[in-house]
């Protein structure tokens, strides 16, 4: 019995070391609160305004380079059609004709001493004195003129 005394006095006092060991290294403060965000604690807050006002700059920068992808995206898509390439070869080949006869008119077997035609919003007009050719061109929209002057002795390629 004397021995189950002992025991639980020494079982005791190590509890009590064990509960009191941890206690002697405790030490306790005020809780205080505080705000992280500038926003609120007013503490680096024209930083923190810049980095909000760059990141919606960015992102503004973003979508605008985006959508501007889109339309130039859309519009090659639409130029790149079969009826679209179909047009432009079609029109490639009525200029190519239509140049074909004018230089027949000016430079042919035969040719005119004065002429013109009409071209959209483009009237063009030529005459010949026998040495000079004089090419004018009159646009309709704005009414400018311009004049072309071609040699017709020292007109061609060298050899």
């Amino acid at each position: 019995m004397l021995d189950s005394k002992i025991k639980k006095r020494v079982i005791k006092k190590i509890l009590i070391s064990f509960i009191s060991i941890p206690t002697l290294f405790l030490s306790a403060d005020e809780i205080k609160f505080q705000f992280k965000s500038p926003s609120f604690s007013g503490v680096g807050t024209s930083a923190h305004y810049l980095t909000i006002e760059n990141q919606e700059f960015t992102r503004r920068e973003a979508l605008e380079a985006e959508i501007k992808a889109l339309e130039e995206a859309a519009k090659r898509e639409a130029e790149n059609t079969t009826l679209a390439r179909f047009i432009r070869n079609f029109e490639s080949r009525i200029f190519a004709q239509l140049s074909r006869q004018l230089v027949e008119q000016l430079f042919g077997e035969n040719p005119a001493t004065e002429g013109s035609f009409s071209l959209f919003d483009n009237i063009i007009s030529w005459t010949s004195d026998g040495t000079y050719i004089t090419l004018t061109i009159y646009n309709t929209l704005d009414e400018t003129t311009t004049e072309i002057t071609i040699p017709i002795g020292d007109f061609g390629f060298g050899g």
